[in-house]
């Protein structure tokens, strides 16, 4: 066993250096970069809608640019008028009534994240994420000095965990419930129902709860959002909802995202804020304010798009031997099982993970996948759907090709 590193040799901190990088960011930049070199990858990595942020909130950042008073330092909880947007969508979309005294307007989902959880948590505080999860939620809580602690749903009950499972998983040091629906990496949706069982749960063991909302409006077929504080009112004091304009109006460079939660603890994220970043750039916000403003005919278009890719994509994977590939309800991924072509040889080699799946996918078809691994799962691919019909059919196609040459 080595000796413990002195802190005066330390380089990088032990926290920060625990940090892994981003799978689907990395993923995405190796595509790039290859596109990039000339190679014809196709990539289904990255989380961003294909299509354009829609004209009138690109003229209200263009507007804004030329306006002096978006020169200067604003609120670092938020431009006021924002705040008051977020408050009137949330009403409207999810029928959650809440004050601008609750919301903080943060540089994207990812940042809304870690600022909640690092206002909630102390060191050692344990908080039950239900797998496969997004890359940065467990990064998050480490950051914060809490604990995630995995529990595993698979493709049998269309990942989504039960209260059996959150039971089984709480301790005295639980802290907090993470909670997200629709899902990334799988598209699964709870139902009111189960939704609301979740709720009373947590009620009922004192717990918080952290609700993700990103992918509220992409939803598909019988499949309905439903917003935990909205249909169980007795948690709202113990919960903690993020948010953003990235998915629903394809603005995901645009970094503006939101926290919703108990007015103290929205405060305590504001004064972190206010000392990490101050506040989000302006131009970002005054577009932020047009797409909540606006209407959601752009996002009906996209959810349409999404939903057509969504049938061509599973039946297709579903036509590859040994891939086994559920219908997602929402968001707009799709996380099939290769468990079955784990071992077997692929053009002379045996891949033994996922990781190793994905790899030779990348080499030999030019396609770029990212590994279950990622998500805390093993032995599954994601694949965003949120790129161009002739790009995903011609994707695809290639993995039917490749994938049909596995051997025993």
């Amino acid at each position: 066993m080595s000796a413990a590193i002195p802190p005066t040799e330390r380089r990088v901190s032990a926290r920060v250096g625990a940090i892994s990088e981003s799978a689907t960011l990395a993923v995405d930049a190796k595509a790039k970069a290859l596109k990039a070199a000339g190679r014809p990858v196709i990539g289904f990595g990255a989380g961003e809608p294909d299509f354009p942020t829609p004209g009138y909130i690109v003229e209200a950042a263009s507007d804004a640019c030329h306006n002096p008073k978006y020169h200067r330092y604003t609120p670092a909880g938020g431009l006021p008028e924002l705040k008051a947007a977020i408050v009137a969508k949330t009403l409207r979309d999810s029928g959650y009534e809440i004050e601008p005294a609750q919301v903080l307007v943060t540089n994207g989902g990812k940042q809304a994240i870690y600022e909640a959880f690092a206002a909630i948590l102390d060191p050692g505080d344990e908080v039950i994420v239900p797998a496969p999860y997004w890359t940065t939620y467990p990064e998050s809580i480490r950051l914060a000095g809490g604990v995630p602690v995995e529990i595993v749903a698979d493709e049998t009950t269309g990942y989504r965990v039960s209260v059996e499972q959150l039971e089984a998983a709480r301790t005295e040091r639980t802290k907090v419930v993470l909670f997200v629906s629709p899902s990334n990496p799988t598209g699964a949706v709870y139902s009111r129902e189960d939704t609301e069982a979740v709720g009373r749960w947590a009620v009922e063991h004192g717990l918080w709860v952290l609700t993700d909302e990103i992918y509220e409006h992409l939803v598909y077929g019988d499949a309905e959002f439903t917003s935990l504080p909205a249909v169980v009112p007795e948690l709202r004091d113990k919960c903690v909802v993020v948010n953003g304009v990235a998915k629903t109006y394809a603005m995901t460079g645009w970094r503006v995202g939101w926290v919703i939660g108990p007015k103290d603890v929205v405060k305590a994220a504001t004064n972190l804020q206010s000392h990490a970043t101050s506040n989000v750039a302006n131009v970002s916000q005054a577009a932020a304010l047009a797409a909540l403003t606006g209407g959601l005919e752009a996002v009906a278009e996209m959810r349409t798009a999404f939903d057509r890719r969504r049938g061509t994509i599973v039946r297709m994977l579903n036509e590859i031997d040994g891939v086994v590939c559920p219908e997602p309800e929402g968001a707009f991924y799709v996380y099939p099982s290769v468990k079955a072509l784990l071992g077997k040889e692929i053009r002379g080699k045996r891949p033994e993970s996922s990781v190793d799946l994905a790899t030779l996918i990348l080499e030999e078809a030019e396609v770029a996948v990212v590994p279950g691994e990622a998500f805390g799962t093993p032995g599954y691919l994601r694949l965003s759907y949120a790129l161009g019909d002739e790009d995903l059919v011609e994707g695809v196609a290639r993995l039917q090709k490749l994938l049909a040459e596995a051997r025993d």
